[in-house]
Protein backbone atom coordinates (compact mmCIF):
# COMPACT_ATOMS: atom_id res chain seq x y z
CA UNK A 1 0.00 0.00 0.00
CA UNK A 2 1.34 3.23 -0.94
CA UNK A 3 2.02 5.50 2.08
CA UNK A 4 -0.28 8.77 2.83
CA UNK A 5 1.40 11.93 1.70
CA UNK A 6 2.46 14.54 4.14
CA UNK A 7 -0.54 17.11 5.37
CA UNK A 8 0.99 20.52 4.60
CA UNK A 9 -1.29 23.58 4.12
CA UNK A 10 -0.02 26.77 3.78
CA UNK A 11 -0.09 29.22 6.58
CA UNK A 12 -0.78 27.18 9.06
CA UNK A 13 1.64 25.42 11.74
CA UNK A 14 3.59 22.52 11.25
CA UNK A 15 5.35 20.54 14.17
CA UNK A 16 8.36 18.72 12.78
CA UNK A 17 10.92 16.11 13.78
CA UNK A 18 13.78 14.71 12.01
CA UNK A 19 14.88 11.89 13.45
CA UNK A 20 18.76 9.80 12.88
CA UNK A 21 19.21 6.42 11.59
CA UNK A 22 18.55 4.18 14.28
CA UNK A 23 18.72 6.60 17.13
CA UNK A 24 22.53 7.79 16.51
CA UNK A 25 24.00 10.95 16.44
CA UNK A 26 23.53 13.45 14.15
CA UNK A 27 25.99 16.21 15.57
CA UNK A 28 29.47 15.10 16.43
CA UNK A 29 30.24 18.25 17.35
CA UNK A 30 29.26 22.05 17.29
CA UNK A 31 30.63 22.60 14.20
CA UNK A 32 27.75 20.32 12.65
CA UNK A 33 25.13 21.64 14.70
CA UNK A 34 26.22 25.15 13.10
CA UNK A 35 25.97 23.96 10.02
CA UNK A 36 22.52 22.57 9.81
CA UNK A 37 21.31 25.55 11.26
CA UNK A 38 22.96 27.83 8.77
CA UNK A 39 21.55 25.13 6.52
CA UNK A 40 18.27 25.82 7.84
CA UNK A 41 18.38 29.39 7.72
CA UNK A 42 19.19 29.38 3.86
CA UNK A 43 16.55 26.85 2.80
CA UNK A 44 13.97 28.29 4.69
CA UNK A 45 14.39 31.76 2.70
CA UNK A 46 14.71 29.83 -0.20
CA UNK A 47 11.05 27.97 0.51
CA UNK A 48 9.55 31.08 2.05
CA UNK A 49 9.12 28.58 5.11
CA UNK A 50 9.14 30.85 8.64
CA UNK A 51 10.76 29.03 11.25
CA UNK A 52 9.26 29.81 14.54
CA UNK A 53 11.02 27.30 17.07
CA UNK A 54 13.71 24.90 17.31
CA UNK A 55 15.71 22.48 19.19
CA UNK A 56 18.71 20.32 17.93
CA UNK A 57 19.21 17.11 20.42
CA UNK A 58 21.63 14.56 19.79
CA UNK A 59 19.60 12.53 17.42
CA UNK A 60 16.95 14.50 15.98
CA UNK A 61 15.77 17.96 15.71
CA UNK A 62 12.33 19.80 16.25
CA UNK A 63 10.83 22.60 13.77
CA UNK A 64 8.01 24.66 14.12
CA UNK A 65 6.99 26.54 10.82
CA UNK A 66 4.38 27.99 8.83
CA UNK A 67 4.80 27.67 4.81
CA UNK A 68 3.72 30.44 2.72
CA UNK A 69 2.63 27.35 0.08
CA UNK A 70 1.75 23.64 -0.26
CA UNK A 71 5.23 22.83 -1.78
CA UNK A 72 7.62 24.77 0.37
CA UNK A 73 7.54 22.78 3.50
CA UNK A 74 8.67 19.33 1.83
CA UNK A 75 10.89 21.29 -0.72
CA UNK A 76 12.98 23.11 2.60
CA UNK A 77 13.06 19.64 4.44
CA UNK A 78 14.69 17.86 1.72
CA UNK A 79 17.17 20.68 0.40
CA UNK A 80 18.09 20.42 3.97
CA UNK A 81 18.10 16.76 4.57
CA UNK A 82 20.27 16.08 1.36
CA UNK A 83 22.43 19.18 2.02
CA UNK A 84 23.58 18.42 5.55
CA UNK A 85 24.15 14.48 5.09
CA UNK A 86 26.91 15.22 1.87
CA UNK A 87 28.21 17.78 4.44
CA UNK A 88 28.25 15.21 7.70
CA UNK A 89 29.01 12.44 5.37
CA UNK A 90 32.53 14.31 3.40
CA UNK A 91 33.68 15.84 6.68
CA UNK A 92 33.24 12.69 8.88
CA UNK A 93 34.22 10.50 5.89
CA UNK A 94 31.14 8.53 6.57
CA UNK A 95 28.56 6.89 3.64
CA UNK A 96 25.25 6.24 3.34
CA UNK A 97 21.89 7.27 5.14
CA UNK A 98 21.73 9.72 8.53
CA UNK A 99 18.02 9.95 8.46
CA UNK A 100 15.53 7.48 9.95
CA UNK A 101 13.61 7.81 6.46
CA UNK A 102 11.11 10.79 6.02
CA UNK A 103 10.49 13.75 8.39
CA UNK A 104 7.18 13.58 10.52
CA UNK A 105 4.77 16.34 10.68
CA UNK A 106 1.97 17.58 11.79
CA UNK A 107 -0.34 20.29 10.98
CA UNK A 108 -1.35 22.11 14.63
CA UNK A 109 -4.36 24.60 15.38
CA UNK A 110 -2.61 27.87 16.81
CA UNK A 111 -4.90 29.36 19.18
CA UNK A 112 -4.71 25.36 21.03
CA UNK A 113 -1.40 24.25 20.50
CA UNK A 114 1.43 26.57 19.29
CA UNK A 115 2.59 28.13 22.37
CA UNK A 116 2.14 24.35 24.13
CA UNK A 117 4.49 23.74 20.99
CA UNK A 118 6.98 26.20 21.51
CA UNK A 119 7.61 25.16 25.21
CA UNK A 120 7.20 21.32 24.38
CA UNK A 121 10.64 22.12 22.08
CA UNK A 122 12.11 24.19 24.42
CA UNK A 123 11.72 21.46 27.21
CA UNK A 124 12.97 18.68 25.65
CA UNK A 125 16.28 18.91 26.69
CA UNK A 126 15.36 19.41 30.11
CA UNK A 127 13.18 16.11 29.89
CA UNK A 128 16.39 14.35 28.10
CA UNK A 129 18.35 15.29 31.33
CA UNK A 130 20.81 17.12 28.92
CA UNK A 131 19.61 20.55 31.09
CA UNK A 132 18.29 21.52 34.35
CA UNK A 133 16.92 24.57 32.84
CA UNK A 134 15.69 25.79 28.56
CA UNK A 135 18.17 28.28 28.73
CA UNK A 136 21.09 26.18 29.36
CA UNK A 137 20.82 24.46 25.91
CA UNK A 138 22.37 26.89 23.27
CA UNK A 139 20.37 25.14 20.47
CA UNK A 140 17.41 25.84 20.71
CA UNK A 141 15.02 28.94 20.20
CA UNK A 142 14.20 29.39 23.91
CA UNK A 143 17.19 31.86 24.46
CA UNK A 144 15.35 34.19 21.80
CA UNK A 145 12.41 34.32 22.83
CA UNK A 146 13.25 35.08 26.85
CA UNK A 147 15.46 37.74 25.53
CA UNK A 148 18.91 36.19 26.46
CA UNK A 149 20.10 36.16 22.33
CA UNK A 150 19.19 37.06 19.15
CA UNK A 151 18.63 34.57 16.64
CA UNK A 152 18.04 35.77 12.91
CA UNK A 153 16.97 32.26 12.37
CA UNK A 154 13.57 32.92 14.36
CA UNK A 155 10.32 34.76 12.79
CA UNK A 156 8.47 34.89 15.80
CA UNK A 157 4.27 34.23 15.37
CA UNK A 158 1.87 36.30 15.82
CA UNK A 159 0.49 34.44 18.81
CA UNK A 160 4.06 35.43 20.74
CA UNK A 161 3.70 39.08 19.94
CA UNK A 162 0.56 38.90 21.36
CA UNK A 163 1.71 38.23 25.02
CA UNK A 164 3.11 41.28 25.74
CA UNK A 165 3.08 45.39 24.60
CA UNK A 166 7.03 45.27 24.69
CA UNK A 167 9.59 43.34 24.17
CA UNK A 168 10.43 42.81 28.38
CA UNK A 169 6.72 42.06 29.05
CA UNK A 170 6.51 38.93 26.05
CA UNK A 171 10.19 37.61 26.76
CA UNK A 172 8.74 37.54 31.04
CA UNK A 173 5.14 36.45 29.59
CA UNK A 174 6.78 33.26 27.15
CA UNK A 175 9.32 32.62 30.19
CA UNK A 176 6.51 32.13 32.78
CA UNK A 177 4.66 30.15 30.23
CA UNK A 178 7.52 27.52 29.95
CA UNK A 179 8.27 27.40 33.34
CA UNK A 180 4.88 25.87 34.08
CA UNK A 181 5.31 23.15 31.86
CA UNK A 182 3.28 21.72 29.61
CA UNK A 183 -0.18 19.48 30.39
CA UNK A 184 0.71 16.21 30.30
CA UNK A 185 -2.86 16.09 27.96
CA UNK A 186 -1.16 18.52 25.66
CA UNK A 187 2.08 16.85 25.73
CA UNK A 188 0.71 13.88 24.81
CA UNK A 189 -1.72 14.94 22.10
CA UNK A 190 1.74 16.64 20.80
CA UNK A 191 3.58 13.79 20.43
CA UNK A 192 0.56 11.31 19.35
CA UNK A 193 -0.13 13.73 16.24
CA UNK A 194 3.64 14.23 15.71
CA UNK A 195 4.40 10.72 15.01
CA UNK A 196 0.92 9.58 13.57
CA UNK A 197 0.69 12.89 10.88
CA UNK A 198 -3.00 13.92 11.62
CA UNK A 199 -3.80 17.10 12.34
CA UNK A 200 -4.48 18.67 15.84
CA UNK A 201 -7.09 20.76 17.34
CA UNK A 202 -10.22 21.60 18.53
CA UNK A 203 -13.73 19.85 16.02
CA UNK A 204 -14.48 23.57 14.54
CA UNK A 205 -10.53 23.49 13.22
CA UNK A 206 -10.23 19.95 12.24
CA UNK A 207 -13.95 20.97 10.06
CA UNK A 208 -12.14 24.03 8.62
CA UNK A 209 -9.04 21.97 7.57
CA UNK A 210 -11.12 19.71 5.59
CA UNK A 211 -13.00 22.39 3.56
CA UNK A 212 -9.30 23.83 2.85
CA UNK A 213 -8.08 20.17 1.64
CA UNK A 214 -8.97 17.02 -0.46
CA UNK A 215 -7.52 14.37 2.18
CA UNK A 216 -8.80 12.99 5.25
CA UNK A 217 -7.32 15.16 8.50
CA UNK A 218 -7.76 12.67 10.74
CA UNK A 219 -8.19 8.85 11.26
CA UNK A 220 -10.74 7.05 9.60
CA UNK A 221 -13.06 5.24 12.67
CA UNK A 222 -12.21 1.41 12.48
CA UNK A 223 -14.40 -1.13 11.01
CA UNK A 224 -16.84 -1.38 8.12
CA UNK A 225 -18.05 1.85 6.58
CA UNK A 226 -22.19 2.39 7.67
CA UNK A 227 -24.79 0.76 5.51
CA UNK A 228 -22.34 -2.03 4.46
CA UNK A 229 -23.46 -5.60 4.13
CA UNK A 230 -20.64 -8.30 4.55
CA UNK A 231 -19.64 -10.03 1.42
CA UNK A 232 -20.62 -14.27 1.56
Amino acid sequence: MARQARLTIPHYPHHVIQRGNNKQSIFRDDRDRERLLSLLHEYSLKAQVAVHAYVLMDNHFHLLLTPEDSKGLPAMMQALGRAYVRYFNTRHGRTGTLWEGRYRSSLIETEQYLLNCMAYIDLNPVRAGMVSEPAQHPWSSHRHFVGLSCDKLVTPHALFWSLGNTPFAREAAYAQWVAAGVPDQRRADLTRALLTGWALGSPDFIAKLEGATQRRVLPGKAGRPPGRRPQA
